[in-house]
């Protein structure tokens, strides 16, 4: 019973990932707070962990706002007296190429990936404080951020999750606050139709509970990846070396990127990683 004694909200909990998340939360001792913006799904979820001997509450509210998001983790506390975990997984995915832009898909990217993370970190993280006994935030980004082909906004949003948890992880050191962020591969509603090899969620959720739990202790900042059969971390952003100068005119900077500079960094990951000269020169 990796979570006995706990109280985890886990957002976007009404099916696929956030789903397994919850039930495997609940089957290892987590009294959980199920929230989904679909009533009807976070409700069905809660009633087959209370079926399976669990513990746990559905919720509505919608992240994307700061008072619903503050008022999801005001229930947790009502109902189970404190909160020791969050895993912040609601999210929505949208994929279309830039000259296809909809202004409205962006605004519930940023709102609920981006904007609800930081509103359920942050109120999470005041009333962990407030009792003074740590916690664990597990955010949830994607491979997506270091770029694929349609899917830049969205990465966009993943990759300042991945941000925020570096620096909460270190603004929060002294708490005792754990944050980092799974990045899974996955068969889910999102990704469609299914990839052959890809993780189930229910394959996934067993690192979203260790995370949250004491087994976890001592590990903060990281971003794991759970692809297909492999488990591991990713890499955290890194500045490069440094070409020193006296001067730097365009005709220096120009210079250093024929000289020094010339191996650009490869844009993207996997099938889809290129390097910009090569891929410029080809077209």
């Amino acid at each position: 019973m990796w979570l006995d004694g706990r109280a985890v909200v886990v957002t976007g909990a009404g099916r696929g990932l956030g789903r397994a998340y919850a039930r495997h939360a609940a089957g290892h001792g987590a009294a959980v707070v199920v929230n989904d913006v679909d009533a009807q799904a976070s409700q069905r979820v809660a009633e087959e962990i209370r079926a399976a001997g669990g513990t746990a509450v559905a919720s509505s509210h919608t992240v994307a706002e700061p008072d619903q998001a503050a008022a999801l983790i005001d229930l947790c506390v009502a109902e189970f007296g404190a909160i020791d975990g969050l895993v912040n997984n609601a999210g929505v995915f949208w994929q279309a190429p830039p000259w296809a832009a909809d202004v409205e898909r962006i605004r519930a990217l940023v709102d609920v990936n981006l904007l609800g993370t930081i509103y359920c970190g942050l109120s999470a993280i005041g009333r962990m404080r407030e009792r003074g006994r740590g916690g664990a935030l597990v955010n949830v980004t994607s491979g997506t951020h270091l770029g694929h082909p349609g899917t830049a906004v969205y990465g966009a949003t993943k990759g300042a999750v991945a941000s925020l948890t570096y620096g909460w992880a270190l603004d929060l050191l002294s708490e005792g606050i754990r944050v980092n962020a799974i990045s899974p591969l996955a068969v889910t509603e999102m990704k469609l139709p299914p990839h052959d090899g890809h993780a189930t969620p229910e394959e996934v959720a067993p690192v979203v509970t260790f995370l949250l739990s004491d087994a976890a202790a001592g590990i903060t900042g990281q971003v794991v990846r759970r692809a297909r059969r492999g488990l591991g971390l990713v890499g955290h952003p890194a500045i490069g070396d440094m070409v020193d100068a006296d001067r730097w005119e365009v005709v220096d900077v120009a210079r250093a990127f024929q000289g020094p500079l010339r191996r650009l960094e490869p844009v993207g990951y996997g099938e889809h990683q290129v390097r910009p000269a090569a891929a410029l020169a080809e077209n």
